[in-house]
């Protein structure tokens, strides 16, 4: 099995801090700084690696995958609410979460791929701005079954598409896109590629403050959290790696989609269920997608989401 790359112990290195109890601190500025910085940049270099593909060859695949992850919110939601008591208003949150994806946990693949000098599919970026919109639609819906008042769908609809996660790398993928068509990447390659992996040191160094914080709510709501948090993302990342090998992307590509699809959300989701699910207690949905199911991927989940990649793919 391939090396954990060396950037994830910024994470542990944050998670350290958080426990010890160390007065280190990353300015609220800077934190929303380095998440602008990725998002655009995420975006721009897969932008770059699609200006290699005819969009309408791209498309009709990208849509398929992303219909097809409405299946892991759907799949979610009837575990937490009958194995897990959660109520329906916090079974369909966390379903949300668990069906949207994580644009850092998708950074620290590409890392890990770098590392091993393998490429992925330039549009696997599209497809994950794209998964963002079934997934928290599904999770609102389940979420708001039976439930009184009106969701606001106008708002959600908003939120979700206007929020920065996807504007930004929608942005970066439009700008990435004509850069590589008109072949002027260099003005831009040393910022937003050269730079990518230190900035993403600092950013996994706050994540791991962050996830420390919210182990007190994982310990509050019992060992269920932490084992869905865990079992489920395989899950999951298993029958996306099945997708991609299905679908003929590369290695690489298969190992991405894998990714995506065992990732979770703790920036989209939690902004867009506040608005569509305000009575779901965000401590549990968060607690459990930063403080489980993130460092697991990272630190553990992006080796085996490659392994099932070769095995899929049939390669030794």
């Amino acid at each position: 099995m391939p090396t954990i790359q060396p950037v994830v112990g910024f994470f542990i290195l944050g998670v350290l801090a958080g426990v010890l109890k160390s007065d280190l601190k990353i300015p609220e500025a800077l934190y929303k700084s380095l998440s602008i910085f990725l998002l655009i940049a995420i975006g721009f270099k897969g932008g770059v690696s699609m200006a290699k593909y005819e969009i309408m060859d791209v498309l009709p695949i990208a849509l398929s995958m992303v219909v097809l992850a409405a299946l892991v919110p759907l799949t979610a939601y009837p575990i937490l609410k009958k194995l897990g008591k959660f109520s329906q208003a916090d079974s369909g949150a966390i379903a949300a979460h668990y069906g949207s994806v994580s644009a850092v946990t998708f950074a620290v693949g590409l890392a890990f791929l770098e590392g091993i000098k393998e490429t992925s599919e330039g549009y696997m970026v599209l497809i994950m701005a794209l998964m963002e919109i079934p997934a928290l639609v599904t999770g609102t819906v389940l979420a708001r079954m039976g439930a009184k008042g009106t969701t606001q769908w106008g708002k959600l609809l908003h939120e979700i598409l206007t929020g920065t996660s996807i504007f930004l790398m929608v942005g970066g993928v439009i700008i990435g896109y004509y850069a590589g068509m008109v072949k002027l990447v260099a003005p831009l390659d040393k910022m937003y590629m050269d730079l990518f992996m230190g900035v993403l040191s600092l950013f996994l160094l706050e994540m791991g403050l962050l996830a420390s914080a919210r182990l007190s709510a994982i310990r509050a709501k019992g060992p269920f959290l932490l084992v869905f948090g865990i079992l489920f993302p395989l899950t999951a990342g298993f029958f996306g790696a099945f997708l991609g090998a299905a679908f003929g992307l590369s290695t690489g590509g298969t190992m991405m989609l894998a990714v995506l699809y065992a990732s979770c959300s703790y920036i989209a989701a939690p902004a867009a269920m506040r608005i569509a699910v305000p009575e779901a207690d965000p401590a549990v949905s968060i607690g459990a997608s930063l403080g489980v199911t993130f460092p697991f991927n990272i630190f553990i989940g992006v080796p085996i989401y490659w392994e099932m990649a070769k095995w899929f793919k049939g390669v030794a």
